[in-house]
């Protein structure tokens, strides 16, 4: 039988595995905050919600960890990691490294914004409408990915996605914390977007340094 299943308009995608539905799932419940940070997943639970044996959401789990969603505990079982305040300032210092080097190099060859920033500044604002943090903080990494990439570095838009799942997840809960920030966060999008157009990177990287900020009562949500 092929690997592929009929969409509703007659044409055909690829079946997806057991191994991929656990890790969505998963992935999914853990950026929401149906399963707890530090709290322990168990496996033939998870099995029966995703409909499988255990081996495709064992198989998922260690996906996860190396995308430090969980860390596998010997004998324990897979435990939700703990983002940390200091992780979290990690991050965004790393971020910072990244992003303000893409920044300064599109400026000086004036490339402008990425094609698809205003797609994706819609798209997030789209979001933030609705309360989609999930989705927002996807829309999040993709803009800020795509500044990184349209420096035309490859490698360095495979180091910056590396962060994709903290990132994410960050994301998720500072807004979900703070959602009164969410304005700010639109404006600095724009700001920034502006800013490649004009071709002024020392004005790119101070607004991005401010868009990375810590915001003191969002730190105090994570342990140290």
């Amino acid at each position: 039988m092929s690997d592929q299943r009929k969409t509703s308009a007659g044409s055909t995608r690829p079946r997806q595995s057991a191994r991929e539905r656990a890790y969505e799932m998963i992935g999914a419940a853990i950026l929401v905050g149906t399963f707890a940070e530090g709290e322990f997943l168990d496996e033939a639970v998870l099995a029966r919600e995703v409909g499988t044996s255990r081996t495709p959401v064992r198989e998922a789990l260690h996906r996860l960890q190396a995308e430090r969603f969980v860390d596998l505990v010997p004998r324990r079982g897979a435990q939700v990691r703990v983002v940390t305040a200091t992780e979290m300032r990690e991050i965004y210092q790393a971020r910072f490294v990244i992003e303000s080097d893409a920044i300064a190099k599109i400026c000086d060859r004036r490339l402008g914004s990425p094609p698809d920033s205003e797609e994706l500044i819609e798209a997030m604002e789209d979001a933030g409408r609705k309360r989609d943090w999930n989705a927002l903080a996807q829309l999040d990494q993709r803009f800020h990915c795509s500044i990184v990439r349209h420096q035309g570095n490859a490698v360095l838009g495979e180091m910056y996605d590396s962060l994709r799942p903290r990132q994410v997840r960050l994301a998720v809960r500072t807004i979900g914390r703070g959602p009164e920030r969410l304005p700010i966060i639109e404006r600095e999008h724009r700001e920034l977007k502006a800013a490649l157009d004009a071709h002024d990177g020392p004005l790119g990287t101070a607004i991005l340094n401010v868009h990375l900020q810590e915001v003191p009562e969002l730190v105090q949500a994570f342990s140290e």
